[in-house]
């Protein structure tokens, strides 16, 4: 397996330093040949996760996807979600014919309010059986500094993605494998949403106790949508019977990859989204925010993206909708969490 690795961020530095630490030859897409020559000299990215040093004999840098994407098998895609279309578009319509896509974007292309999957089908006729994601819990911080965390897989493939996820196993990473490519990406924007949330009542100086009703309450909100847009293994406590090569229980939403990954984005310090949400709740404008942060917060386009998608699905929201409403339509923070908490049970 060749891999391509398009994205030079914090969490593409992460899958790239995974990738190597295995041994794996990695074609990697930067933003510059600044950036490209420094990791060739220096031996790390000088903006992301500068402690993580790479052995680049393992490394072949570009600035040009044609190239990356031309020389490898296997595509790992891990921009957010707002630049994706702007790095693919110098590809032509067949430049991933023949090859496998994983997605590591917690986003929506807000564009056409689209997952990857969709937007990949639409501009470049890629089919689903060879696209695959990579979710977590797992925080780009952690994995540089080789603390024990998580990663999960997703395909209809399951063969494919267990060979995929057994390139990133490490002794510091696990690794899980499903098929719930849909519900997996939904998750993952939908937690993003919530941990801005959980940031916007932390600035407003609710208390733990608040937190824990209000991210409770999102964990089941969360459920409500996953189910209305087809998700499967959504009821806390019902498996399917178990793997028959590992006997471990098959992943539902109880899951790491679900509840897991909404909690850690919620109450981590490492969590851009809660760090984005307690700055409004503090009093920072959006753009005072942004500013401040200098990093993607993906739930912030996400919760208009998910707010316009709900208009077909009509599931029971008032959590995200409420969040999305003081990011987008001047709500107050204070009397958007006092709105929510008439909501929680």
């Amino acid at each position: 397996m060749k891999f391509g690795v398009i994205g030079s961020g914090s969490w593409a530095t992460a899958l790239a330093k995974i990738l190597t630490d295995n041994k794996c030859q990695i074609n990697w897409l930067v933003r510059s040949q600044k950036i490209a020559d420094h990791i060739n000299k220096r031996h790390h990215n000088p903006n992301y996760l500068s402690s993580v040093y790479f052995n680049t004999t393992l490394l072949s840098l570009s600035i040009n996807i044609k190239e990356v994407v031309a020389a490898s098998d296997i595509v790992l895609v891990a921009v957010p979600s707002a630049y994706v279309a702007d790095t693919l578009q110098p590809l032509s319509k067949d430049a991933f014919y023949n090859k496998k896509i994983i997605s590591a974007v917690k986003g929506i292309l807000q564009q056409n309010n689209q997952l990857l999957n969709d937007y990949l089908k639409e501009k470049y006729d890629f089919t689903l059986q060879d696209y695959f994601t990579v979710m977590g819990p797992c925080h780009a911080e952690e994995v540089a500094a080789e603390k024990l965390s998580y990663l999960t897989f997703s395909g209809l493939d399951i063969q494919t993605a267990n060979e995929i996820s057994s390139k990133f196993s490490t002794p510091y990473l696990n690794t899980i494998v499903n098929n719930d490519v849909y519900g997996v990406q939904f998750a993952a924007v939908l937690k993003n949403i919530y941990a801005l949330g959980a940031g916007i009542a932390h600035g407003l100086e609710y208390g733990d106790n608040f937190l824990s009703v209000l991210i409770a309450n999102s964990a089941d909100e969360m459920a409500g949508f996953l189910r209305k847009v087809g998700a499967r293994h959504i009821e806390v406590g019902i498996h399917e019977d178990e793997d028959p090569v590992t006997h471990k229980k098959n992943a539902n939403y109880a899951a790491s990859v679900y509840l897991g990954d909404l909690l850690v984005t919620c109450y981590s310090l490492y969590s851009r989204n809660r760090t984005f949400g307690n700055m409004v709740g503090k009093g920072y404008s959006v753009k005072a925010a942004q500013l401040e942060m200098n990093m993607v917060a993906e739930g912030y386009n996400a919760s208009r993206c998910i707010y316009q998608i709900n208009k077909e699905f009509k599931a029971d929201m008032p959590i995200a909708e409420t969040i999305y409403k003081i990011l987008w339509e001047n709500v107050k923070p204070s009397e958007g969490v006092n709105h929510i908490e008439q909501f929680l049970v």
